[in-house]
């Protein structure tokens, strides 16, 4: 699953951003956000971004849903 999103950069981010694209050979900027993000949740070590909370998450996304046309009728609130 993808979301894309607008952001604005300084020079010196974009900069950095185009060295590391360059470094690692990647495509675009997208790839390059994604590793400084990776990189960030490793080194840090934020709780929420270990690898069992990444492991449920990925669970989650392959598990069983339903499509809803239309929540509120679904659930009775209308």
């Amino acid at each position: 699953m993808t979301t894309q999103a607008l952001i604005t950069l300084t020079d010196e981010a974009n900069r950095l951003l185009n060295i590391i694209k360059a470094k690692y050979n990647m495509r675009d900027k997208s790839q390059a956000v994604e590793a400084v993000i990776e990189h960030y949740i490793e080194c840090a070590g934020e709780p929420d971004f270990h690898e069992e909370f990444i492991e449920r998450i990925k669970r989650a996304e392959k598990g069983k849903f339903i499509r809803i046309n239309n929540f509120a009728k679904h659930y009775g609130a209308e």
